[in-house]
């Protein structure tokens, strides 16, 4: 029997790939007749590093790479990265040194594809984790009028991990705090995280008051309530400083407060006595009382808008939350939880988000804060039409804000005149690309791994942007 032949008609029939590397993981031979794992073709292949064919692998994450360092296999190893078309796969692969005469000469990979089995897991496990969060309660303190923990505060800047330390330590403290924040940062979740947090106080009621949403006089009788006959068709009823006696009462826009009612709000951090609108009894009570300002305290204390003698009071505990222009870093991170709760809201698979996309928003300065971001990105998920947001999908006003003269995008595009924010991205992403090249000596897949993209982005991307391709193939890539 020809035991060539039988092995050539055992590799061409085989679904399993194979790849053999040497020494320098250049690849010296290639079989993927029934799949298309890879992405390339044997003629394409060979001579090539395997670094090359699968752009985002690395010398630390290749099989290959660590087989020719360690001298030792690795079996049935599963691994998801972008083939030669920039295709995401799955593999199984199990990959062999060759060693000869005590030499490692070269690497053998036998590979399967997983991409369909690793899709179908994937998707069970997420149907389980649905399933789960509908019978489970995942907010563990909303009997008490809380939603939201310390996970809930999304952030990994310096600022946020920070003011979330402080904010943990002062949890369970019986002082009052004032909490500092712009329109739209997030004030409330700050609060009722730190609720949350507090294991005397988490099981007791929190009760959010703004203070101006109502008038003085009426704000007066919710928060100490009233005693019948005090006024016309009063009756007796509990203000909020009872109904929260054990837990926290969050008092937001304190600033908004008339400076009357300030005064009996400082007795009753002082004595925690409360007594209601037109009564002569009085209650004891144990309220934490958290507020908040959207103004600077020095500013609205120099204005005498608050109290000097409350402002005491209430900044033993202090906490500033930045607004969102001075963390533009933890924009990504909120983007992304933003995508994943309109998904189901509105029906949506969208997965990603461009880079060119987070550019922008990066660069507004976003007045509104988080509020403003969730609302923007709320927008977005009505309309796009792909898994993917472009720059294109962005609210109109941000963009007419950043191509506004005078505004200044990053220091990346301080020196491109600002005309058309588009224009201006996409001439800064072709140079990009062109400085790429140069730097790769024309080695497409040497410029999209400096590039950090799929090389079929890198080969999209060039015909968009109608870069000469003698420059990429001038290596034969």
């Amino acid at each position: 029997m020809n035991y060539k032949f039988l092995l050539e008609s055992i590799l061409m029939n085989m679904d399993e790939g194979i790849l053999v590397v040497d020494s320098e993981a250049n690849v010296t031979f290639y079989n993927e007749p029934a799949t298309n794992i890879a992405g390339i073709s044997p003629e394409k292949a060979i001579g090539k590093n395997i670094l090359e064919i699968f752009s985002d692998l690395t010398p630390e994450s290749s099989t290959f790479y660590q087989v020719l360092r360690n001298k030792q296999p690795i079996i049935d190893y599963a691994q998801t990265y972008m083939n030669y078309q920039g295709v995401k796969v799955s593999t199984l692969t199990s990959t062999i040194p060759l060693i000869e005469q005590g030499e490692v000469v070269g690497a053998l990979e036998i590979y399967r594809d997983l991409t369909q089995v690793k899709e179908l897991s994937e998707k069970v496990l997420n149907l389980q984790s649905e399933l789960f969060k509908k019978k489970s309660n995942e907010k563990s303190y909303s009997g008490n009028g809380v939603v939201y923990t310390f996970d809930d505060i999304i952030g990994e800047s310096l600022a946020i991990k920070k003011l979330k330390e402080q904010a943990k330590k002062i949890a369970d403290s019986m002082s009052p705090v004032l909490v500092y924040g712009e329109t739209g940062t997030g004030k409330e979740v700050l609060v009722q995280a730190i609720h949350s947090a507090s294991r005397v106080r988490k099981h007791k009621p929190f009760i959010a008051q703004n203070c101006a949403a109502l008038p003085n006089t009426l704000l007066d009788s919710i928060l100490f309530g009233t005693t019948a006959g005090s006024f016309t068709g009063a009756k007796d009823k509990p203000g909020l400083f009872e109904l929260a006696d054990g837990g926290t009462l969050f008092l937001d826009e304190i600033n908004s407060m008339d400076l009357e009612l300030q005064g009996k709000l400082l007795r009753v951090l002082q004595d925690g006595i409360v007594r209601r609108v037109g009564g002569t009894n009085t209650v004891h009570v144990d309220v934490r009382i958290i507020a908040s300002t959207n103004e600077h305290p020095a500013y609205i204390v120099g204005k005498n808008i608050l109290r000097k003698d409350l402002y005491y009071r209430l900044n033993v505990v202090s906490l500033t939350i930045p607004p969102l222009r001075e963390r533009v870093e933890d924009i990504p991170l909120l983007v992304k939880s933003f995508i994943e709760m309109y998904n189901n809201t509105v029906n949506k698979k969208v997965d990603n988000i461009t880079p060119e996309a987070v550019h922008v928003l990066q660069s507004y300065h976003w007045p509104g804060n988080i509020r403003e971001l969730k609302y923007a990105i709320e927008s977005i998920m009505n309309f796009v039409d792909s898994h993917s947001i472009n720059v294109h999908d962005i609210p109109s006003h941000i963009i007419d804000f950043l191509a506004t003269p005078g505004v200044k995008l990053e220091e990346t595009l301080e020196n491109i005149p600002v005309s058309s924010l588009v224009d201006n991205l996409n001439k800064y992403e072709k140079q990009l690309i062109q400085r790429a090249i140069r730097q790769a000596n024309g080695n497409g897949a040497k410029a999209a791994r400096i590039l950090n993209i799929p090389r079929q982005t890198l080969h999209n991307k060039i015909k968009k942007y109608n870069i000469d391709w003698k420059i990429i193939m001038e290596n034969d890539v």
